[in-house]
Formats: structure tokens, sequence, C-alpha cells
């Protein structure tokens, strides 16, 4: 069992939905994931199973698992059908989405506990998200952006401040933004934290000239 990030931003189901998208590629195919970012707990919206890549998330369809079910060739969607004899109204992720996946982890799946859905009712925009999504506790900030996508010549505006990219902190002598262990464009300072240094905070949306 492996903790992924148990301090994603509350309620932000957009912003853990491309972490959870970058994240899930570093796991060997026939990983089970469990995913709640769940504002919606106990309201109107589904809860459902998808797998994409070989792996397999289940999950709130708020939108959570949209990002890497749109990126993925070919993937799958079920409705979770079952539900346990108490079930609260707001903690979800302990007494429905647990027991699912560790059936589904122990390859031993209930007969009738999902049902085929075509795909998630809510789906969120699967390009690359140009704000901050993650801060930890460094004070490095996380975007939503892939450094593929992104030329190592090009330049992250903060307000007016021009931040140009480096390889590796110890070649950086201020503000810079790297490739982090995600594969998403992080923004630091050396020894030091660059949302105090440059007032970032989460939703704090970045200009890019490439």
């Amino acid at each position: 069992m492996v903790d992924l990030l148990n301090d994603v931003p509350a309620c932000d189901a957009e912003g853990a939905a491309h972490l959870l998208a970058a994240l899930a590629p570093q796991f060997p195919k026939q990983s089970v994931f469990l995913c709640v970012v769940d504002p919606g707990v106990g309201g109107a919206r589904d809860a459902i199973v998808v797998r994409a890549e070989g792996r397999t998330f289940a999950g709130p369809d708020n939108g959570l698992l949209s990002v890497l079910w749109q990126r993925a060739r070919r993937p799958e969607c079920w409705r979770i059908r079952w539900r346990p004899k108490h079930l609260s109204t707001s903690f979800h992720g302990r007494d429905l989405f647990a027991p699912v996946v560790a059936r589904l982890a122990a390859r031993k799946p209930m007969k009738g506990w999902l049902e085929r859905k075509r795909a998630p009712e809510a789906l969120l925009d699967p390009c690359d998200l140009a704000r901050v999504i993650y801060i930890d506790h460094y004070g490095n900030a996380v975007t939503g952006i892939r450094a593929e996508n992104l030329s190592r010549k090009a330049r992250i505006f903060i307000g007016r401040r021009s931040i140009a990219h480096a390889p590796v902190f110890e070649a950086a002598r201020g503000p810079f933004w790297y490739e982090n262990s995600m594969g998403l464009v992080e923004i630091a300072v050396p020894r030091a934290s660059a949302a105090r240094k440059l007032g970032l905070r989460v939703g704090y949306a970045i200009r890019i000239a490439r």
C-alpha cells in the first residue's frame, strides 16, 4: 500500500485530477487506486470504477478520474452498484470505495457490484492546467502543466516577474521552474519557499511565454 498524497487541497477535484494523472503512470500495471476528493459526498454524484492503461481507479464521478480517462487509450468505466448495509452520508471513502478497492486488489470482485457505464459523467478539460494545483511543505508550487509539453527556453510569469528554467536546484540563483518527479512543471526557490517569496497559492494562474 502506497499513500500518494493525503494533503491534496480540499475540495479541488480539478487540481487533484491532474495530480492523479501525473502520478498514476509511475505505478505498475494492475495497480488499484482509491481516489477520494469528494466535496459532493452523499449527494447526487455517481460512484465509479475506471480502468485506464492497465490500472484501476475507484472514486466519485465528479471529474477526479476524468483527466486520466480522457488521456488513456481504450479506457473502461463502471458504476458501483454495491452499497454496504451502513453507508454514512459523509465518509464514502471508508464505507463505499475502500471495500470495492479491496475486492478489486484481491482480484475477487463480487457479482453484481459493478455495472458497465459508457463514460464518466463529469468530464474536465484534459489539457494542461496553467495554475498552481499543489504546494508542498517546502513551499514549492506544482502546476498542472506537463513539462514534456514545454520548451526549456520557455519562461513563466508570476505577475511581472519572469522565471526561467533550471535543471536542478543547484543550478538556480533565484526563482526558477523545473520538471518535478511527477513530470509536472514546478516553481521553486533554492533553500527558500517559492510560495512565500512569490506570493503563490493554490489556484494562482500563471502565464507562459514559449
